[in-house]
């Protein structure tokens, strides 16, 4: 019986894709209490005849590809609820690969609790080149979205949700709340994003407790490209965008302005506790989500 669907979706990256397999079939689960579903999203490249030959060369694994033309991460997602058979639904990206026991902690946690309704993981970044020595925390979560709450299961922070890249969730929870909300996420090259965010402020608002599984370790591969200043300017302004379409929706554009201010009055305290490297790349973060926060729609 399967009753765990991981969830890919995938856009033009064929070869980090095969990373990301090579991982899942690795998986310490017995293979028929799994399923692998890829959701191929537009892509131009060799996506689909790798995929055949990697599947061929795994016979005792269930791994499908499934195809979406709407562009875009939340179609993709949606296509892959839709499509997977198993009451419960784990999600990575195709630029990540994940360790042995990363289904079976997932399953341990909703077995364990069943009044659980949805997860997340650990995330380790990994950098392809080495980590830049003007690195800091905060930038780092806005690239690689790292995660590390210790060693035991517990509720995540109140501050803090699970990664669009390591996350698990009852099928229920699609059926009760809606899937991902295609106004938000990734389309392409667009670095928008927030799907996930606006999914987790539903369940907490009907008080569902978000749970951080350890053992469920995906590791987010960063490549030299996502270390550019222009990369990395373009996504923390899309940052703020996508705070300002959520709060919208949600009704609470006052809030969210507030608590920016108070974001930067911490920000430039830490400034003064960090290298100036890492203080430039912090206040050029602060800046570009700002700019995306505070800029009327026309001009985001």
């Amino acid at each position: 019986m399967i009753r765990i669907s991981l969830i890919i979706p995938t856009h033009n990256r064929a070869g980090q894709l095969m990373t990301a397999l090579d991982s899942v079939v690795r998986q310490d689960l017995p293979a028929a209490e799994w399923e692998c579903v890829v959701v191929n999203n537009r892509s131009v490249d060799d996506t689909a005849a790798r995929f055949a030959d990697f599947a061929a060369a795994h016979p005792d694994c269930r791994l499908r590809l499934v195809d979406e033309e709407r562009a875009g991460l939340s179609f993709a997602r949606n296509r892959g609820i839709a499509e997977a058979q198993a009451p419960l639904l784990a999600f990575i990206d195709d630029d990540e690969w994940v360790e042995p026991h990363f289904l079976s902690a997932y399953l341990a946690l909703f077995d364990a609790r069943p009044e659980a309704m949805a997860a997340g993981g650990r995330i380790v970044a990994e950098y392809s080149e080495g980590r830049p020595a003007w690195m800091s925390n905060y930038p780092e979560t806005a690239i690689a979205n790292t995660m590390d709450f210790g060693s035991e299961i517990r509720p995540f922070p109140a501050n803090r949700i699970p990664g669009g890249g390591n996350m698990a969730l009852r099928r229920e929870v699609f059926d009760r709340n809606g899937a991902f909300d295609p106004q938000l996420g990734r389309v392409g090259n667009r670095l928008t994003c927030g799907e996930e965010s606006d999914l987790f402020e539903r369940l907490r608002r009907e008080g569902c407790t978000l749970w951080y599984v350890p053992d469920a370790v995906m590791h987010h591969v960063i490549p030299a490209a996502k270390l550019t200043e222009s990369y990395f300017r373009n996504l923390c302004r899309n940052i703020g965008i996508n705070q300002r379409l959520r709060a919208r929706i949600h009704r609470r554009q006052l809030r969210v302005c507030i608590a920016e201010m108070l974001k930067w009055g911490a920000a430039l305290l830490l400034c003064c506790t960090i290298r100036p490297a890492q203080a430039r790349w912090l206040l050029l973060m602060r800046r570009e989500i700002s700019r995306g926060l505070f800029s009327k729609p026309e001009q985001a």
